[in-house]
């Protein structure tokens, strides 16, 4: 009887013990994240996707929005068509201009909202966008999100990680920057290409003038064949008429 007892609660303690890892790890694994499509490069652009789990049991996503970062306004967003959903970008004025690619940008993008789809229980969707130029004087971009179900239930990934501390129960998704790629390389581009078309030139140039002088000497040789030929049959004629006389 109590061998069967121990056996009854070591079965309870089990069942309770993984249901609260379980617990714990889909708590820990169903955030809404942003991951780069290869690389997110300081200075650079950029293909991310917002990843955006359901889970909830009894309720559907229905809505995302995702406000993107004031200290570091990105001038360029584009999203690109999720099936099922429509997108709205929404810019704002800028307090202080921004110049990318020596042009004043005057606005920048401030959020993005997916709606009109739906993700189901136990589902994710990604909504992917093309960002950029990315800021050089930060590692990271933290983008603040906002998830609302179909039962008008409104989750908000919002929180900042401290450095040193745990990981908040709603972080707010985060994109880390790699390090600008070597500067030059572009510019090294255009002189290379300069001295190519240079090189290809002064062949071009060679051949020309290699082809000028092979033309020139024909022509010498053809007025000097036609000499010989007039003087060749001037000097027949006269040795004709030497014999008959």
């Amino acid at each position: 009887m109590n061998a069967a007892r121990s056996r009854t609660r070591i079965a309870v303690v089990g069942s309770l013990a993984a249901g609260s890892v379980l617990l714990l790890s889909g708590t820990a694994f169903a955030h809404v994240t942003v991951q780069p499509e290869g690389a997110a490069a300081k200075g650079g652009y950029a293909v991310v996707d917002f990843k955006v789990p359901n889970e909830r049991d009894n309720a559907k996503t229905v809505k995302v929005e995702v406000n993107f970062p004031a200290d570091h306004p990105l001038a360029s967003v584009m999203p690109q068509p999720v099936p099922g959903w429509n997108v709205e970008v929404t810019k704002s004025k800028l307090d202080k201009p921004l110049t990318v690619h020596g042009k004043q940008i005057n606005e920048a993008v401030t959020k993005v909202t997916w709606s009109g789809g739906t993700i189901e229980s136990g589902q994710f969707q990604k909504f992917p966008l093309s960002i950029g130029s990315l800021p050089t004087d930060t590692d990271q971009l933290v983008f603040k999100a906002l998830q609302t179900y179909d039962n008008n239930e409104v989750v908000r990934w919002i929180e900042e990680a401290k450095k040193g501390a745990a990981e908040p129960a709603n972080p707010a998704p985060t994109l880390k920057l790699t390090a600008a790629a070597a500067g030059g390389d572009d510019d090294d581009a255009a002189p290379a290409a300069d001295k190519s078309a240079a090189g290809q030139k002064a062949q071009a140039s060679s051949s020309s003038s290699s082809s000028s002088d092979t033309d020139t000497t024909a022509r010498v040789l053809a007025v000097v064949g036609i000499v010989v030929g007039i003087a060749g049959v001037a000097f027949g004629v006269f040795a004709g008429r030497r014999r008959s006389a």
